[in-house]
Protein backbone atom coordinates (compact mmCIF):
# COMPACT_ATOMS: atom_id res chain seq x y z
CA UNK A 1 0.00 0.00 0.00
CA UNK A 2 1.59 3.28 -0.77
CA UNK A 3 2.38 5.86 1.81
CA UNK A 4 -0.31 8.71 2.65
CA UNK A 5 1.33 12.03 1.13
CA UNK A 6 1.06 14.64 3.92
CA UNK A 7 -0.84 17.90 2.93
CA UNK A 8 2.10 20.35 1.51
CA UNK A 9 0.98 23.80 3.34
CA UNK A 10 1.29 21.57 6.39
CA UNK A 11 4.76 20.23 5.25
CA UNK A 12 5.47 23.67 5.29
CA UNK A 13 3.78 24.98 8.00
CA UNK A 14 1.82 27.50 6.21
CA UNK A 15 -1.97 27.86 5.89
CA UNK A 16 -3.30 28.25 2.44
CA UNK A 17 -3.27 31.92 2.11
CA UNK A 18 0.08 31.70 2.25
CA UNK A 19 2.15 34.32 -0.15
CA UNK A 20 4.95 33.65 -2.34
CA UNK A 21 7.35 35.39 0.08
CA UNK A 22 6.19 33.14 2.88
CA UNK A 23 6.46 29.94 1.05
CA UNK A 24 9.94 30.71 -0.21
CA UNK A 25 10.91 31.80 3.32
CA UNK A 26 9.25 28.01 4.91
CA UNK A 27 10.94 25.91 2.63
CA UNK A 28 14.47 27.79 2.67
CA UNK A 29 14.06 27.24 6.37
CA UNK A 30 13.69 23.36 6.21
CA UNK A 31 15.87 23.48 3.35
CA UNK A 32 18.73 24.01 5.94
CA UNK A 33 17.97 22.37 8.47
CA UNK A 34 17.21 18.68 6.60
CA UNK A 35 19.92 19.35 3.61
CA UNK A 36 21.12 15.40 3.57
CA UNK A 37 24.41 17.46 3.18
CA UNK A 38 24.10 18.51 6.61
CA UNK A 39 22.67 15.20 8.35
CA UNK A 40 24.67 12.58 6.29
CA UNK A 41 23.39 9.19 6.72
CA UNK A 42 20.42 10.32 7.99
CA UNK A 43 17.71 8.73 5.99
CA UNK A 44 14.74 10.43 8.06
CA UNK A 45 16.06 13.94 7.39
CA UNK A 46 16.57 13.10 3.31
CA UNK A 47 13.20 12.04 3.62
CA UNK A 48 11.49 15.03 5.09
CA UNK A 49 14.25 17.60 2.65
CA UNK A 50 12.65 15.47 -0.44
CA UNK A 51 8.96 15.81 0.93
CA UNK A 52 9.67 20.08 1.53
CA UNK A 53 10.97 20.05 -1.82
CA UNK A 54 8.45 18.72 -3.02
CA UNK A 55 6.03 20.47 -1.46
CA UNK A 56 7.59 23.64 -3.08
CA UNK A 57 7.66 22.97 -6.14
CA UNK A 58 3.74 22.55 -6.19
CA UNK A 59 3.43 26.02 -4.29
CA UNK A 60 5.66 27.96 -5.69
CA UNK A 61 4.22 27.77 -9.37
CA UNK A 62 1.17 29.56 -9.26
CA UNK A 63 -0.45 27.29 -11.96
CA UNK A 64 0.41 24.13 -10.24
CA UNK A 65 -0.53 25.41 -6.97
CA UNK A 66 -3.95 26.26 -8.69
CA UNK A 67 -4.17 22.84 -9.73
CA UNK A 68 -3.01 21.71 -6.26
CA UNK A 69 -5.57 23.80 -4.22
CA UNK A 70 -8.72 22.82 -6.20
CA UNK A 71 -7.65 18.85 -6.93
CA UNK A 72 -4.93 18.01 -4.16
CA UNK A 73 -2.31 15.43 -4.60
CA UNK A 74 -5.15 13.94 -7.11
CA UNK A 75 -3.77 16.12 -9.77
CA UNK A 76 -0.49 15.21 -10.04
CA UNK A 77 -1.09 11.27 -9.89
CA UNK A 78 1.29 9.64 -12.34
CA UNK A 79 4.08 11.70 -12.89
CA UNK A 80 7.29 10.35 -13.63
CA UNK A 81 10.37 10.50 -11.56
CA UNK A 82 10.90 12.32 -8.56
CA UNK A 83 9.58 11.62 -4.76
CA UNK A 84 6.48 9.71 -4.73
CA UNK A 85 5.65 10.30 -8.57
CA UNK A 86 6.32 13.11 -8.53
CA UNK A 87 8.73 14.94 -11.54
CA UNK A 88 11.28 17.48 -10.45
CA UNK A 89 12.91 18.32 -13.48
CA UNK A 90 10.85 21.66 -15.02
CA UNK A 91 11.27 23.02 -11.19
CA UNK A 92 13.37 25.50 -10.67
CA UNK A 93 15.05 26.20 -7.37
CA UNK A 94 17.83 28.51 -8.64
CA UNK A 95 16.66 31.74 -5.83
CA UNK A 96 16.35 29.38 -2.96
CA UNK A 97 19.68 26.83 -3.43
CA UNK A 98 21.35 29.74 -4.63
CA UNK A 99 22.61 30.75 -0.68
CA UNK A 100 22.79 26.74 -0.14
CA UNK A 101 24.38 24.88 -2.67
CA UNK A 102 26.73 27.65 -3.22
CA UNK A 103 28.58 26.29 -0.04
CA UNK A 104 27.88 23.04 -0.32
CA UNK A 105 28.99 22.72 -3.64
CA UNK A 106 31.56 25.07 -3.85
CA UNK A 107 29.45 27.38 -6.53
CA UNK A 108 30.22 30.59 -4.54
CA UNK A 109 26.60 31.21 -5.79
CA UNK A 110 25.91 34.13 -3.45
CA UNK A 111 28.46 36.50 -4.66
CA UNK A 112 26.34 38.18 -7.28
CA UNK A 113 28.27 40.28 -10.12
CA UNK A 114 28.42 44.26 -8.96
CA UNK A 115 29.10 46.38 -11.90
CA UNK A 116 28.95 49.72 -8.99
CA UNK A 117 31.42 51.11 -7.37
CA UNK A 118 33.00 49.42 -4.50
CA UNK A 119 34.65 50.60 -1.72
CA UNK A 120 38.14 49.08 -1.03
CA UNK A 121 39.19 46.69 1.94
CA UNK A 122 40.66 48.28 4.74
CA UNK A 123 44.66 47.62 5.82
CA UNK A 124 45.20 46.38 9.46
CA UNK A 125 48.71 47.25 10.96
CA UNK A 126 50.23 47.62 14.26
CA UNK A 127 52.41 49.69 16.47
CA UNK A 128 53.76 49.68 19.82
CA UNK A 129 54.28 52.53 22.67
CA UNK A 130 54.99 52.85 26.29
CA UNK A 131 52.31 52.88 28.94
CA UNK A 132 53.26 56.89 29.53
CA UNK A 133 52.46 57.50 25.47
CA UNK A 134 49.36 55.57 25.66
CA UNK A 135 48.23 58.09 28.42
CA UNK A 136 49.55 61.01 26.97
CA UNK A 137 49.14 60.14 23.30
CA UNK A 138 52.21 60.80 20.97
CA UNK A 139 52.63 60.90 17.26
CA UNK A 140 53.95 58.29 15.47
CA UNK A 141 55.34 57.06 11.69
CA UNK A 142 55.03 53.63 10.08
CA UNK A 143 55.76 52.01 6.46
CA UNK A 144 53.95 49.87 4.71
CA UNK A 145 53.44 49.20 1.56
CA UNK A 146 50.33 50.88 -0.22
CA UNK A 147 48.85 50.48 -3.65
CA UNK A 148 47.71 53.27 -5.87
CA UNK A 149 46.59 54.22 -9.45
CA UNK A 150 48.57 52.97 -11.95
CA UNK A 151 49.85 56.53 -13.72
CA UNK A 152 49.92 55.22 -16.98
CA UNK A 153 46.74 53.40 -17.28
CA UNK A 154 45.22 55.93 -14.25
CA UNK A 155 43.65 52.83 -12.97
CA UNK A 156 42.20 51.03 -15.73
CA UNK A 157 44.45 48.16 -16.21
CA UNK A 158 44.40 49.01 -20.15
CA UNK A 159 46.98 48.98 -22.35
CA UNK A 160 47.06 53.14 -23.12
CA UNK A 161 44.67 53.73 -26.35
CA UNK A 162 43.10 50.71 -25.76
CA UNK A 163 39.88 50.13 -22.82
CA UNK A 164 38.42 46.90 -21.36
CA UNK A 165 35.59 44.86 -23.29
CA UNK A 166 32.07 43.50 -21.90
CA UNK A 167 32.95 40.42 -20.62
CA UNK A 168 31.56 37.45 -23.61
CA UNK A 169 30.89 34.70 -20.80
CA UNK A 170 28.74 36.70 -18.92
CA UNK A 171 27.27 39.40 -21.16
CA UNK A 172 28.76 42.56 -19.07
CA UNK A 173 26.31 40.91 -16.29
CA UNK A 174 29.16 39.36 -14.13
CA UNK A 175 26.87 36.76 -13.23
CA UNK A 176 26.96 33.21 -14.86
CA UNK A 177 24.03 30.59 -14.60
CA UNK A 178 24.70 27.39 -14.78
CA UNK A 179 22.50 23.88 -13.76
CA UNK A 180 23.54 20.46 -11.25
CA UNK A 181 22.40 17.38 -11.12
CA UNK A 182 21.47 16.86 -7.79
CA UNK A 183 19.54 13.44 -6.36
CA UNK A 184 16.13 15.20 -6.84
CA UNK A 185 16.51 16.90 -10.53
CA UNK A 186 18.31 19.63 -12.16
CA UNK A 187 18.52 23.02 -10.08
CA UNK A 188 19.38 26.18 -11.78
CA UNK A 189 22.17 27.78 -9.76
CA UNK A 190 24.20 31.42 -10.25
CA UNK A 191 28.16 31.91 -9.81
CA UNK A 192 30.32 35.03 -9.93
CA UNK A 193 31.52 34.86 -13.71
CA UNK A 194 35.21 33.09 -13.82
CA UNK A 195 36.54 35.35 -16.37
CA UNK A 196 35.89 39.17 -15.47
CA UNK A 197 35.58 37.70 -11.60
CA UNK A 198 31.99 39.66 -11.41
CA UNK A 199 33.24 42.85 -13.29
CA UNK A 200 31.59 42.25 -16.60
CA UNK A 201 34.62 43.38 -18.04
CA UNK A 202 38.07 41.68 -19.25
CA UNK A 203 41.17 43.71 -20.53
CA UNK A 204 42.44 42.17 -23.74
CA UNK A 205 45.90 44.15 -23.83
CA UNK A 206 46.90 44.62 -20.20
CA UNK A 207 49.06 47.75 -19.06
CA UNK A 208 52.65 46.79 -19.26
CA UNK A 209 53.59 48.68 -15.84
CA UNK A 210 51.08 47.49 -13.82
CA UNK A 211 50.45 43.93 -15.27
CA UNK A 212 46.48 44.92 -16.25
CA UNK A 213 45.84 45.21 -12.10
CA UNK A 214 45.90 48.94 -12.70
CA UNK A 215 47.76 49.53 -9.22
CA UNK A 216 51.26 50.01 -8.41
CA UNK A 217 52.37 48.87 -4.91
CA UNK A 218 55.05 50.87 -3.15
CA UNK A 219 55.95 51.78 0.46
CA UNK A 220 54.89 54.82 1.98
CA UNK A 221 55.38 56.40 5.31
CA UNK A 222 52.44 57.53 7.05
CA UNK A 223 52.17 59.25 10.32
CA UNK A 224 49.96 58.43 12.71
CA UNK A 225 48.42 60.61 15.80
CA UNK A 226 47.58 58.04 18.57
CA UNK A 227 45.30 60.05 21.15
CA UNK A 228 45.51 60.39 24.69
CA UNK A 229 43.97 57.48 26.61
CA UNK A 230 44.23 54.93 24.20
CA UNK A 231 44.20 51.33 25.76
CA UNK A 232 46.22 48.24 24.70
CA UNK A 233 44.42 46.41 21.54
CA UNK A 234 42.28 49.12 20.63
CA UNK A 235 42.75 50.87 17.00
CA UNK A 236 43.22 54.00 15.82
CA UNK A 237 41.15 54.46 11.83
CA UNK A 238 42.82 56.59 9.44
CA UNK A 239 40.22 57.25 6.30
CA UNK A 240 41.29 56.63 2.80
CA UNK A 241 44.34 54.44 3.51
CA UNK A 242 43.58 51.11 2.42
CA UNK A 243 42.89 49.15 -0.40
CA UNK A 244 42.03 50.89 -3.58
CA UNK A 245 37.97 50.70 -4.55
CA UNK A 246 36.93 49.06 -8.03
CA UNK A 247 34.84 50.77 -10.45
CA UNK A 248 35.88 54.20 -9.21
CA UNK A 249 34.67 53.60 -5.57
CA UNK A 250 36.57 55.01 -3.07
CA UNK A 251 39.69 53.75 -0.81
CA UNK A 252 39.57 51.69 2.12
CA UNK A 253 40.68 52.50 5.68
CA UNK A 254 43.71 51.70 7.26
CA UNK A 255 43.03 50.37 11.11
CA UNK A 256 46.53 50.41 13.25
CA UNK A 257 46.05 48.55 16.58
CA UNK A 258 47.91 49.76 19.22
CA UNK A 259 49.95 47.42 21.67
CA UNK A 260 50.87 49.42 24.61
CA UNK A 261 53.65 47.75 26.58
CA UNK A 262 53.72 46.82 30.26
CA UNK A 263 55.22 49.21 33.12
CA UNK A 264 57.31 48.54 35.72
CA UNK A 265 55.24 49.81 38.64
CA UNK A 266 51.87 51.16 37.30
CA UNK A 267 48.77 48.76 36.06
CA UNK A 268 45.44 50.26 34.05
CA UNK A 269 41.75 49.71 34.58
CA UNK A 270 40.09 51.33 32.21
CA UNK A 271 40.65 55.17 33.25
CA UNK A 272 42.66 54.34 36.75
CA UNK A 273 46.06 53.77 37.58
CA UNK A 274 47.07 51.32 40.55
CA UNK A 275 50.45 50.78 42.11
CA UNK A 276 52.15 50.65 45.72
CA UNK A 277 54.46 52.57 47.85
CA UNK A 278 56.24 51.51 50.90
CA UNK A 279 56.14 53.26 54.01
CA UNK A 280 58.48 52.96 56.69
CA UNK A 281 57.54 51.79 60.23
CA UNK A 282 58.55 55.39 61.90
CA UNK A 283 56.16 57.43 59.20
CA UNK A 284 53.05 54.71 59.74
CA UNK A 285 53.43 55.22 63.42
CA UNK A 286 54.15 59.14 63.22
CA UNK A 287 52.86 60.40 60.12
CA UNK A 288 54.78 62.35 57.92
CA UNK A 289 55.34 63.16 54.17
CA UNK A 290 56.09 59.98 51.34
CA UNK A 291 57.06 60.30 48.05
CA UNK A 292 54.58 58.90 45.09
CA UNK A 293 55.52 57.83 41.59
CA UNK A 294 52.53 59.04 39.13
CA UNK A 295 52.30 59.45 35.25
CA UNK A 296 52.46 62.96 35.75
CA UNK A 297 55.81 63.25 38.11
CA UNK A 298 56.78 62.54 41.80
CA UNK A 299 53.76 64.20 44.09
CA UNK A 300 54.38 64.47 47.98
CA UNK A 301 51.93 62.30 49.86
CA UNK A 302 51.37 63.39 53.65
CA UNK A 303 50.57 59.73 55.31
CA UNK A 304 48.41 59.78 58.38
CA UNK A 305 49.59 58.42 62.09
CA UNK A 306 48.25 55.23 62.94
CA UNK A 307 48.55 54.21 59.46
CA UNK A 308 48.15 50.46 58.72
CA UNK A 309 49.66 48.38 55.69
CA UNK A 310 47.42 47.73 52.72
CA UNK A 311 45.38 50.65 53.33
CA UNK A 312 44.59 52.37 49.92
CA UNK A 313 44.87 56.18 49.21
CA UNK A 314 43.14 57.89 46.15
CA UNK A 315 45.07 60.67 44.17
CA UNK A 316 42.54 62.63 41.97
CA UNK A 317 42.97 63.18 38.55
CA UNK A 318 45.95 61.48 38.52
CA UNK A 319 44.80 58.23 35.89
CA UNK A 320 44.31 58.39 32.15
CA UNK A 321 42.34 60.47 30.66
CA UNK A 322 38.79 60.31 28.66
CA UNK A 323 39.31 59.13 25.18
CA UNK A 324 36.09 61.47 24.36
CA UNK A 325 37.62 64.37 26.91
CA UNK A 326 41.12 64.39 27.60
CA UNK A 327 40.23 67.17 30.15
CA UNK A 328 38.70 64.39 32.30
CA UNK A 329 40.86 62.13 33.80
CA UNK A 330 40.83 58.99 36.24
CA UNK A 331 42.26 58.69 39.61
CA UNK A 332 45.69 56.65 41.02
CA UNK A 333 44.84 54.59 43.59
CA UNK A 334 47.98 53.81 45.68
CA UNK A 335 48.33 50.88 48.32
CA UNK A 336 50.34 51.36 51.35
CA UNK A 337 52.62 48.84 52.11
CA UNK A 338 54.46 48.69 55.92
CA UNK A 339 58.36 48.01 55.47
CA UNK A 340 59.80 46.10 58.09
CA UNK A 341 63.55 46.88 58.65
CA UNK A 342 65.81 43.74 58.09
CA UNK A 343 69.03 45.93 59.30
CA UNK A 344 69.47 47.12 62.53
CA UNK A 345 72.13 48.40 64.44
CA UNK A 346 72.58 47.28 68.00
CA UNK A 347 71.36 50.99 69.22
CA UNK A 348 68.27 50.57 67.08
CA UNK A 349 67.65 47.26 68.75
CA UNK A 350 67.90 48.25 72.01
CA UNK A 351 65.91 51.66 71.31
CA UNK A 352 63.12 49.52 69.82
CA UNK A 353 62.87 47.22 72.64
CA UNK A 354 62.33 50.48 74.60
CA UNK A 355 59.85 51.42 72.24
CA UNK A 356 58.42 48.16 72.31
CA UNK A 357 57.98 48.37 76.38
CA UNK A 358 56.54 51.87 76.72
CA UNK A 359 53.33 50.27 74.00
CA UNK A 360 52.33 47.49 75.48
CA UNK A 361 55.84 44.93 75.90
CA UNK A 362 54.53 42.92 73.03
CA UNK A 363 57.63 41.23 73.42
CA UNK A 364 57.13 40.04 76.69
CA UNK A 365 53.71 39.03 76.23
CA UNK A 366 54.84 35.40 75.91
CA UNK A 367 56.24 35.60 79.38
CA UNK A 368 53.50 36.21 81.20
CA UNK A 369 51.40 33.02 79.42
CA UNK A 370 53.90 30.80 80.82
CA UNK A 371 53.94 32.13 84.34
CA UNK A 372 50.40 31.91 84.12
CA UNK A 373 50.65 28.02 83.28
CA UNK A 374 53.27 27.51 86.08
CA UNK A 375 50.98 29.35 88.56
CA UNK A 376 48.01 27.13 87.74
CA UNK A 377 49.45 24.17 88.00
CA UNK A 378 51.34 24.95 91.29
CA UNK A 379 47.78 26.11 92.56
CA UNK A 380 46.11 22.75 91.61
CA UNK A 381 48.69 20.62 93.39
CA UNK A 382 48.80 22.34 96.57
CA UNK A 383 44.66 21.91 96.82
CA UNK A 384 44.67 18.42 95.65
CA UNK A 385 47.32 17.37 98.84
Amino acid sequence: MAEQKRDYYEVLGLDKNADDAAIKKAYRGLAKQYHPDMNPGDKNAEKKFKEASEAYAILSDPEKKKQYDQFGHAAFEGGAGGFGGFDFSGADFGDIFGDIFGDFFGGGSRRRGNNGPMKGANLRTSVRITFEEAVFGVEREIELTLKDDCHTCHGSGAKPGTSAETCSKCGGKGQVVFTQQSFFGTVRNVQTCPDCHGTGKVIKEKCIDCGGTGYIASRRKIQVSIPAGIDNGQSVRIRDRGEPGSNGGPRGDLLVEVVVGRHAIFQRQDTNIYSSVPVSFAIAALGGDIVVDTVDGKVIYEVKAGTQTDTKVRLKGKGVPSLRNREIRGDHYVTLILQTPDRLSQEAKELLKKFDELTGDSMNASRGVEAEKSESKSGKKKKFW
